[in-house]
């Protein structure tokens, strides 16, 4: 989870199955738990069978929910290396990156984690594969076509909303042309 100081919330991924209201109450009670806590503090949060570890970068929070038995200096390095990986690809990333390109810091995302357990360490390779990705969509689109809609498949109905998208619209052109 990303969460700026003021406690929006700018990207959220969960990578096991919870309800919807479990998720709001599981990030309304880490929002409560994070922002209120003193720069010198501890960066772990034990919460029942979880504990969250977070790591605060200019004005964003880095949030991750990991079992208790996890090394929390593992998760720390793993926050770091997906914040250099989104520096990488922005130029030094910032909120307002996150805010207007949530798919691409998405497919960063995916393409480091699969399943919530660290897939690739390499930022180079990351990088490298999402700018490929970034290359096919280029070739594969039809000039004038948003080629942001094709990457948004995997997207969530409210990711897709944030993006300024009308959910399903893809999905939709497709059965017309049939």
């Amino acid at each position: 989870m990303l969460m700026s100081r003021q406690g929006k919330i700018r990207l959220s991924e969960f990578f096991s199955s919870y309800t919807e209201s479990e998720k709001r109450r599981i990030t309304r009670d880490i929002v409560a738990d994070v922002l209120p806590r003193q720069p010198k503090m501890c960066n772990i949060i034990e919460k029942g069978d979880l504990k969250f570890v977070y790591r605060r970068y200019a004005s964003l929070y880095f949030i991750v929910g990991v079992p208790t038995h996890m090394n929390e200096l593992l998760v720390l390095e793993q926050i770091h290396l997906f914040v250099e990986a989104l520096d990488g690809y922005f130029n030094s990333v910032c909120e307002l990156d996150l805010v207007f390109s949530l798919h691409k810091s998405l497919s960063i995302l995916f393409e480091m984690f699969v399943g919530g357990m660290l897939c690739e360490s390499n930022k180079r390779d990351v990088l490298k594969s999402i700018i490929d990705a970034e290359g096919l969509v280029e070739e594969l689109s039809k000039a004038g076509e948003d080629t942001a809609s094709q990457l948004d498949d995997g997207l969530s109905y409210q990711e897709q909303f944030q993006l300024g998208r009308k959910p399903g619209r893809r999905n939709a052109g497709q059965q017309q042309n049939r």
